[in-house]
């Protein structure tokens, strides 16, 4: 995403806080956020040619991290897999194995026809069975006790987050991707922890971890960019394809 947000902060009562960026963007969030000073906050479409280069892949398409306490500026990641962590065995999440103040995603299972209801943590609960969703992995694996204040952006609507150890480990079968989740007994906010749905297409992020750190699954509608499964490896785009349709379009587009 392109473009500098400044937000602020406004104490709006004991039970809120209200942040306002100057694009007149306001979320409210619960007093469970720590308060930390707000930093900054790091938004046409590629010609139809272009697509001919790029993979369809899913589905978060952004975010970044607008406050932290660590002691290095700390950024929005989005990894593709299989994860290359520095730590730990390769392709795996979940037990200090980034061990790093950034926010990361990466995208799990995408377009699923859920063959039973699925409960969640956060918005729809349960999401009923025959609902395709898309599913999307969003952690903080600071290491040392750490804050982050963050969001991230999908291409699709958000329709429930997963935040408990229970209900991320019967959520599980959403992951089709090949990574090892490490120590998932481990997983789940704590009380002072807070995700919300802050916008159609985002969540906002805000948690204080150490060891192993916090992972939640968020879950959106179809998503319109993304094949059956991302682990598998994407058919390549043909660009011949891709001139034909504009071919046939614009002989279409004389004749009418």
């Amino acid at each position: 995403m392109s473009g500098n947000y400044v937000f602020k902060v406004h104490i709006a009562g004991p039970a809120f806080k209200k942040v306002d960026a100057l694009c007149g963007k306001g979320y409210v969030f619960s007093t469970a956020m720590h308060n930390t000073g707000w930093l900054r906050r790091s938004g046409l479409l590629a010609a139809a040619i272009a697509l001919s280069a790029a993979t369809a892949e899913a589905t978060v398409t952004g975010g970044g991290v607008i406050a932290g306490s660590g002691p290095t500026k700390a950024v929005f990641i989005k990894l593709s897999v299989p994860l290359k962590n520095p730590y730990g065995p390769p392709n795996s999440v979940g037990e200090n194995t980034f061990e790093s103040p950034n926010l990361y995603a990466f995208d799990e299972d995408q377009n699923i026809n859920l063959k039973s209801r699925l409960a969640t943590d956060v918005g729809t609960n349960p999401i009923p069975a025959g609902k395709v969703v898309a599913s999307h992995y969003v952690f903080f694996d600071p290491g040392s006790p750490t804050e982050v204040f963050g969001v991230v952006q999908f291409d699709s609507r958000v329709i429930a987050i997963i935040t408990a150890t229970g209900t991320l480990a019967a959520s599980d079968f959403l992951a089709n991707t090949g990574v090892h989740y490490l120590n998932p007994s481990a997983r789940g906010l704590e009380v002072e922890d807070y995700v919300a749905i802050s916008g159609p297409n985002e969540i906002t992020f805000s948690t204080r971890a150490s060891n192993p750190g916090d992972y939640v699954r968020v879950l959106t509608e179809f998503s319109p960019k993304a094949r059956r499964i991302t682990s598998k490896q994407p058919e390549p785009v043909n660009p011949l394809e891709i001139l034909h349709a504009l071919l046939a379009y614009l002989k279409f587009s004389i004749f009418i």
